[in-house]
């Protein structure tokens, strides 16, 4: 558990303090393996584990930071009961006890009338298995509750994965070290993937050439050799183009497109019919950046994609994700271990769900889904035979939806009922806390077991408590725990521990102890995976057409879809904005972390000279960005990062610290992605003009 004190390796300096193995629990590719230094019961500090190769010592600024978030003076250290209106944050101090058993007791009378009239909502706030969804998905299972759709994040990219390659899989992380050329696509990976970028840069220094392709001049952008400055919502175009290339340069791997894909011929066809003129007007872009990234991408060998989220957030993003992992097989990158594609990592792990989860605790039932996407407009909904029960109980964790869904003006709208139960279980007093009928203080990663899997690497990390919890806070697992007793749930599995849950979470699939002695455990994978094939796709081959969409009514191939808000498709709203995270944020989290706060300033709208200059706007002016769902005032930025048309507002601050109680989710729409049902936060128009006052 506790690492013998030591003068070197990550081990602490003094005698007397101790050191202490985990994972950082947050939504990130990097999944790090981290050492907490504690001395008499205190986390003195939080470093990145030297002997665990992926994070090799290095930490974010963020978690390098999280003794700040733990010990955070405003942290919530004791249950708390509304008592004033909502949205107030108006809360009194309550026992546990008193809580727990008003909250199952308002449950259990919903649950008598209809148990789908409650609603978990839950994404990411932890990466872990445990205390993610480990002993809340057996509870609600139990209860009867409706199913949440959790796409917020990565379903559009994910479901194009699975419909193209079988899985969400791809190269292993290690090897882009080794690659001749290496495309960023959709990721500003310094801010969002630092150990993937460490990688690039030294492949860079051994002579690779590395191509930025994002909308926004990130900070990656600029040390990148090239940056291709496309529109939001045009990657599709673009992939066809470079196929159109491939084929008609013959730049082709002929054998391993015979042996190993299927679809060769349709798809052929589709990508003979995007010439690169045609995807460089979609794309608005020059021609001759589509000609030369095929040449190099076609002649230069090995040659990788770093595939990230970024990109798939628009209407057409899960056929804009087929399309680039087509690439790889055309030109046989897949044979080289440092050839390929990485989006996710994450289906290569073993992870046991059905013993974890329990869904034979249904015993039968088929509870309606509602996805996390719409919960502005689904709050608002009354019963309907299409819709099913009015939702009347919510029960938040590891989210703060008010902050981070869509539209959020609808949002709070829905958190406002009065007539709404809302239980949070949080940290602090976010957005969506203020909500509440009841805040339940929650353990930070510090304080608690879990075991986590990666989508950026392919090992698992166990996380031990270093220290005992804060105050009067307790696990997730232990408040669902909790209630599934008083609701009378008398399964052996609501006492499983969370240790046991730990070894629930891969079976023998993972040796256990391996995770104690080391606090991780590397999957046993082939270096190349899918050089002769072997695709986890029906036919073992990579799936350039997909006969199953085609059954369902959806094209076959992958397709450019144009964004539901097309530039140039409304004359009030002429610009295209996208909300890529702030560096030292991570979606709403850290942003109450001051030192952080402090380093991103103010929220910000980047603007290029031209869309400012035509509006009469300066940088640090306040401006009032605003469409038909909404308006937020923040900072202008003029700034070379935006690109002629485009504006990037930065996010996610929490509203209450914006500078009008909104933040840019207020102008983001309910509208879901074209596969995954996924958000479409970055196919969005606005306008921007001065605002009236400056504060």
């Amino acid at each position: 558990m506790i690492d013998t004190p030591t003068h070197g390796g990550g081990g602490p300096t003094n005698p007397a303090d101790t050191v202490v193995r985990g994972a950082c629990p947050h939504d990130c590719p990097d999944t790090c393996a981290l050492l907490t230094t504690v001395h008499n019961g205190v986390a003195l500090r939080v470093q990145g584990n030297p002997a665990h190769r992926h994070t090799d010592g290095a930490l974010c600024t963020k978690v390098s930071r999280y003794t700040e978030r733990s010990y955070h003076p405003e942290r919530i250290l004791q249950p708390l009961k509304r008592v004033g209106p909502k949205g107030s944050g108006q809360f009194a101090p309550v026992g546990w006890d008193e809580a727990l058993d008003d909250i199952a007791a308002r449950l259990k009378a919903i649950a008598a009338r209809d148990p789908e009239a409650i609603l978990p909502y839950s994404y990411a706030g932890t990466m872990g298995q445990v205390q993610g969804e480990g002993m809340a998905a057996r509870f609600f299972h139990q209860l009867g509750a409706s199913h949440l759709e959790r796409t917020i994040c990565a379903a559009a990219g994910g479901e194009g994965l699975v419909t193209t390659l079988g899985a969400k899989v791809g190269m292993k992380v290690e090897f882009f070290v080794e690659a001749k050329l290496i495309v960023i696509w959709g990721s500003n990976s310094i801010a969002s993937n630092l150990h993937f970028w460490r990688l690039a840069q030294q492949a860079k220094r051994d002579g690779a050439r590395l191509v930025c392709i994002d909308p926004r001049r990130s900070e990656t952008a600029d040390k990148c050799h090239e940056h291709i400055a496309l529109r939001p919502g045009t990657d599709a175009a673009l992939a066809l183009a470079l196929m159109h290339e491939l084929i008609t340069h013959d730049w082709l791997d002929h054998d391993y497109i015979a042996q190993h894909t299927l679809g060769w011929d349709a798809l052929r066809e589709r990508a003979l019919q995007w010439p690169p003129e045609r995807a460089a007007e979609v794309c608005g872009i020059p021609v001759q950046q589509i000609i030369d990234l095929a040449r190099a991408y076609g002649t230069t060998k090995p040659a990788a994609i770093r595939l990230n989220y970024g990109m798939q957030r628009v209407r057409g993003g899960g056929n804009a994700v087929r399309a680039i992992a087509c690439l790889p097989a055309l030109v046989g990158a897949w044979r080289h271990r440092a050839g390929g594609l990485l989006l996710s990592a994450s289906g290569h792990f073993p992870v046991q769900r059905a013993a974890l989860h329990r869904p034979d605790l249904l015993a039968g039932r088929q509870p309606r889904t509602i996805n996390m996407i719409t919960i502005g407009d689904d709050l608002l909904r009354d019963s309907s035979p299409a819709f099913g029960p009015k939702i009347e109980a919510l029960i938040v964790y590891n989210s703060n939806p008010v902050a981070v869904a869509p539209e959020s003006g609808q949002v709070v709208k829905g958190f406002e009922r009065e007539d709404l139960f809302t239980v949070v279980l949080e940290h602090f007093l976010t957005d969506t806390a203020d909500h509440a009928d009841y805040i339940l203080p929650a353990t930070t990663q510090l304080e608690h077991w879990d075991v986590h899997a990666s989508y950026g690497h392919t090992d698992v990390l166990l996380n031990r408590p270093a220290i005992e919890p804060l105050g009067q806070a307790r696990s997730n697992t232990d408040v669902f725990r909790a209630l599934a007793a008083r609701l009378g749930f008398d399964d052996p599995c609501f006492s499983d521990s969370d240790e046991t849950l730990c070894r629930t979470a891969f079976g023998d699939q993972v040796d256990f102890q391996t995770l104690l002695d080391q606090g991780f455990a590397t999957l046993p994978l082939p270096d190349a995976p899918f050089a002769q094939g072997g695709f986890p796709t029906p036919s073992g081959r990579c799936t350039f057409f997909n006969a199953g969409l085609a059954a369902m009514g959806l094209d076959g191939l992958p397709d450019h879809l144009p964004n539901f808000e097309t530039p140039g498709s409304s004359e009030r709203y002429p610009l295209a904005m996208i909300s890529p995270p702030a560096r030292n944020f991570l979606n709403s989290t850290f942003v109450n972390v001051k030192s952080l706060r402090d380093i991103e300033g103010e929220p910000v709208l980047e603007l290029h000279a031209a869309d400012a200059a035509a509006r009469g706007i300066q940088s640090g002016q306040v401006v009032r960005v605003f469409n038909d769902r909404g308006e937020y005032l923040c900072k202008a930025e003029v700034s070379k990062r935006a690109r002629p048309g485009v504006v990037n507002g930065l996010g996610i601050w929490w509203r209450k610290l914006g500078l009008a109680g909104t933040n840019v989710n207020q102008l983001t729409s309910q509208h879901v992605t074209d596969l995954g049902r996924g958000p479409v936060f970055y196919d969005c128009l606005v306008e921007v003009e001065p605002a009236a006052s400056p504060t």
